[in-house]
């Protein structure tokens, strides 16, 4: 295997090793043997192309322009011209997928599904790494920058896991790194001929490793040892994985930030989620007299961009004493103030403070924030609820039918903020919902059509298992399949009342829990729910309940009027001392895969088609890869096999001196062997001449002849058979309007075609493909940019491979013809030998 071979497998083989680092962010790893299988071809292509050879940037922009074709096989097929040319369909379809995959990772808890975005990321980002370290260790020779694309790769990784074994995937990426600087240096050095080193240090003993393989060997211990030490330094890390806080201060983060980022609120919900028996998260006691109220509220996802909700980005302050009165709630709207005193389980560790709604007053120990506009509380400085009792004063709004159907519309700012709704937004959810609340008079009235028409009338079932997918269409197929649970009914409603003008958020928190013989009210994990907010003036932020057999309907959503069609739903869920069934449960709202998103979270459930398996299966993958290159490759092909061929003539040119040219005696035909018949186009041997140096010495100058005339072919000179190498010569300075500089150049070369010939001793002079490349370079500056690009791209003197190719077959032709002569020849002797003389002497004295 030759040095730049052994290179570029090292090259791989180090960005495959440092992308093992990925492995623990995702539940599947099935994605890294794609990854391995794409970076393979990438690497082919940059070995091809080095080996034609190509300049370096153009061989940089092949690789480029492969690994396009491959993620458009992969990931955009479908969109893509012919399956295989990413166009402006494919490249909307890459910066969707990116998009969703970069609200994946704020979205979901390690190890996170394997969404098609993650995946794109993934195999994406390994793919531009590998390119990368190639591109400087291989094509460019310079293996010590390489290192910089490979620590990239890693320390994303280490800065999104969880630091349980990041020591591991070090050592791993470590050791590819230095295995690259091994190869590079056993390559530099195998130039210099035999490696050198020190002798053997005793008698008959056999030298141990050369002098710089060695003191590599030391250098890398000691550079891994250092790495390893540092880590166990008290020093600053980055932590929180995923999921892991806001950056800001706030939450998880580790500064003294005054905001709240866009981030997932349930973070610190991802362990206790994702176990499969119900477990109690916290105990509740309070003096509410009606416990169906008892939402516990963590926060409020504002932020809807068509595929998602999430929290906006909110400034924070102290915590006030007396938390002020919410927005919008009129003087004579009737309330209650409660008191309720939450204990916090010792394992359920809470970024955000669940807390009725809305909260007028809390104590709570700990450092922790507040936010205005949800009315939120948020721990500071990785504070959490582990653990904690706290105590929380809120207000029981009982707001009437008649005074939210009378109430105004919402002032302008707040209006705007929270009616808005994307572009993308399928148009059928508008349309449904306008079809829905067709003939009601007020927004009160158009919001409990939309709660009993997803409760009651509209036919949906509440099913924990359902996966529809995620992205813009995301609501409209669950309006169609009419299966889902709470993050369905919630995210649908709320996107529906904004197309109708009324201002809408989704609240994420708990639902009512279980009264215990104590008079305690347990809340357990599967009581994690998610309920749509209308804002109405006058009232402010009202509780409505879309998810059939789950909280409790609001008692201003009834009519007083008997025959309701809406069914009392139950207060509470079920009992907390129930035994959990293996089954689903008809109030259960996560399922174990929603419990790894924090449960009724994050963007509608994934497909199981759109995450473990991750696209098509491997060898259709494989197909498609090798049918797209076989593709590309025939659409090259004319310009690669130019190029080979020019490289072939002009380097075998490189070898020719000014060796004396000596010709055999007379021929067969009584010219001399050896000597060639040249026109303006061709030249073609009579014979092979006896000496090597003769043959060596005709067939490098006419190389470089072919060579010229091949070029002025493909800027627009056809050859003419018909002249002698001077008149060619002097056709094409005349036809390609040559400067005298260049006019001499090619005089020269027909010149030197004419010394090997007639000369009585000629010299075959030396610099002559210097001499072609200056024609070229002159005949591609006069020429159009259509005539430079055809020349390169698809040249007419290519043309010659299918002349070859014919010429081929017509000697396996005749060949076989011969051979099939013969053998008929022999199989008629067999059938019919031919008699001695002495055997018909004999027969005929007989």
């Amino acid at each position: 295997m030759s040095g730049r071979a052994r290179l570029t497998l090292c090259s791989v083989a180090a960005t495959l090793m440092a992308a093992c680092a990925l492995l623990p962010l995702v539940q599947q790893t099935s994605w890294i043997l794609v990854a391995a299988f794409l970076l393979a071809v990438q690497s082919a292509v940059g070995a091809v192309a080095r080996r034609v050879p190509l300049a370096r940037p153009l061989t940089v922009l092949a690789q480029v322009l492969v690994t396009l074709v491959l993620l458009t096989l992969v990931f955009a097929r479908q969109q893509a011209l012919a399956g295989l040319i990413p166009g402006p369909q494919a490249f909307q379809h890459f910066a969707d997928l990116l998009q969703s995959g970069t609200d994946d990772v704020g979205r979901y808890a390690i190890p996170a599904p394997l969404s098609d975005g993650i995946r794109l990321m993934m195999i994406g980002g390994v793919l531009v790494i590998g390119l990368a370290v190639e591109t400087l260790a291989v094509t460019y020779r310079n293996a010590a920058p390489a290192g910089l694309p490979l620590l990239a790769l890693y320390s994303v990784a280490a800065g999104l896991s969880d630091g349980g074994a990041d020591w591991l995937w070090f050592l791993v990426a470590g050791g590819g790194y230095l295995m690259l600087l091994l190869a590079e240096s056993r390559e530099r050095l195998s130039q210099w001929g035999r490696v050198f080193g020190g002798g053997p240090r005793d008698p008959g003993r056999q030298p141990g490793p050369v002098a710089p393989v060695r003191t590599g060997r030391r250098i890398g211990a000691a550079a891994l040892g250092v790495a390893l030490a540092v880590p166990l330094l008290p020093l600053p890390t980055i932590g929180g994985g995923l999921l892991g806080g806001t950056g800001s201060g706030v939450g998880s983060g580790t500064g003294g930030g005054g905001t709240i980022s866009a981030v997932n609120p349930l973070v610190s919900l991802r362990d206790s989620l994702n176990v499969d028996e119900d477990r109690t998260v916290l105990t509740l006691r309070t003096n509410s007299g009606d416990l169906s109220d008892l939402y516990l509220r963590i926060v409020s996802l504002d932020d809807f961009d068509g595929t998602t909700w999430k929290p906006s980005q909110r400034d924070v302050v102290a915590v006030p004493d007396d938390l002020p009165t919410p927005p919008g709630l009129g003087a004579d709207v009737r309330r209650a103030e409660i008191t309720t005193r939450v204990a916090a389980a010792d394992w359920y560790a809470q970024d955000w403070l669940p807390m009725p709604y809305p909260p007028s007053g809390v104590q709570v120990s700990g450092r922790w924030r507040y936010e205005p506009v949800g009315m939120t509380v948020v721990g500071d400085h990785r504070q959490t609820t582990r653990g904690k009792t706290y105590e929380v004063k809120s207000l029981q709004v009982q707001p009437t039918a008649e005074q939210l159907a009378s109430a105004p519309a919402a002032r302008g700012s707040l209006r705007g903020e929270y009616t808005e709704v994307p572009d993308t937004l399928p148009a059928v959810v508008a349309q449904r919902a306008r079809e829905i609340t067709e003939g009601s008079s007020n927004d009160y009235e158009r919001a409990v059509k939309l709660q009993e028409w997803f409760a009651v009338t509209g036919g949906f079932e509440y099913d924990t298992e359902v996966k529809v997918g995620t992205g813009r269409d995301a609501i409209a197929r669950f309006l169609r399949d009419k299966q889902g649970f709470c993050v369905h009914f919630s995210f649908a409603m709320a996107a529906m009342a904004r197309t109708l003008g009324i201002p809408a958020r989704v609240a994420v928190g708990f639902a009512p829990g279980s009264t215990q013989s104590d008079g305690s009210v347990a809340v357990s994990l599967k009581d994690a729910h998610a309920w749509p907010e209308l804002y109405f003036e006058g009232v402010g932020w009202t509780r409505f309940e879309p998810t059939p057999t789950r909280g409790s309907t609001p008692p201003y959503t009834l009519p007083d009027t008997p025959g309701n069609a809406v069914p009392d739903l139950p207060q509470a869920s079920r009992s907390a001392d129930a035994a959990p069934s293996a089954a689903p449960s008809a109030s259960t709202s996560c399922t174990s895969e929603e419990k790894r998103v924090q449960g009724c979270v994050g963007a509608l459930p994934l497909d199981e088609a759109e995450q473990g398996g991750g696209g098509p299966p491997w060898y259709k993958i494989a197909g498609w890869t090798v049918l797209g290159l076989a593709s590309l490759v025939v659409l090259l092909l004319p310009m690669l096999w130019r190029l080979r061929r020019r490289s072939v003539r002009l380097a075998s040119a490189q070898h020719t001196g000014s060796a004396p040219v000596r010709r055999a005696g007379p021929g067969p035909r009584g010219g001399e062997v050896g000597q060639p018949t040249v026109t303006g186009g061709s030249a073609v041997l009579l014979d092979v001449p006896s000496e090597e140096v003769s043959e060596a010495a005709v067939a490098h100058v006419l190389a470089v002849w072919r060579e010229l005339t091949d070029t002025a072919w493909d800027y627009g000179i056809p050859p003419d058979e018909a002249l002698t190498p001077r008149r060619a010569a002097e056709r094409i300075v005349r036809l390609g309007e040559l400067d005298e500089t260049v006019a001499a150049s090619v005089h020269r070369v027909a010149g030197a075609v004419e010394q090997v010939l007639f000369a009585p001793q000629p010299q075959a002079e030396a610099g002559l493909p210097e001499e072609v490349r200056r024609v070229r370079v002159a005949l591609r500056a006069r020429a159009g940019r259509r005539t430079r690009l055809r020349a390169v791209v698809a040249p007419r003197s290519a043309i010659r491979a299918v002349w070859d190719l014919s010429d081929r077959w017509t000697t396996v032709k005749a060949t076989w013809s011969v051979r099939t002569a013969r053998l008929a020849t022999m199989a008629q002797r067999v059938r019919h030998p031919r008699r001695r003389p002495a055997d018909a002497g004999a027969d005929a004295g007989g």
